[in-house]
């Protein structure tokens, strides 16, 4: 087996960094919707518009979710660096998979957000197409 350096977790760093920026924008986006839900929703009580906000809910949670493992997965790769630095090599190596492993876990439940999301586009493309 190789030796695991300075580099390679470091090599993670612009990775999750982008996709940290990624997820950021994409709860930004939900802010928005929510607020415009909420004004709406003040406006006319309409049950379509209760469906949508449990939609963008459940969407802001998984959200959620992949910004918390993203960022573990981060502090995994510094931790990693500051092992490597004080020659714990076999410790840093299990650290930095257990990093790979929260990142994979954090794309999984992007893929799952997505398909949420594609579900509640298709709703709206529906209406459409049903007139």
């Amino acid at each position: 087996m190789e030796q695991l350096t300075l580099t390679t977790p470091a090599l993670l760093f612009s990775a999750i960094s982008l996709i940290m920026l990624a997820y950021t924008n994409r709860f930004l986006a939900y802010a928005s919707v929510v607020r415009s839900l909420h004004d709406k929703y003040l406006e006319k009580k309409d049950k379509t518009l209760i469906a949508q906000i449990k939609n963008i809910k459940k969407r802001l949670y998984l959200t959620r979710a992949m910004q918390i493992f993203g960022i573990t997965s981060l502090l995994f790769c510094v931790l990693t660096m500051f092992l490597i630095y004080i020659q714990q090599h076999t410790v840093a190596v299990w650290v930095f998979g257990m990093a790979l492993i929260l990142l994979i876990i954090s794309l999984a439940v992007l893929i799952m957000e997505i398909q949420i999301s594609v579900k509640a586009l298709e709703h709206h493309i529906s209406d459409i197409e049903n007139n």
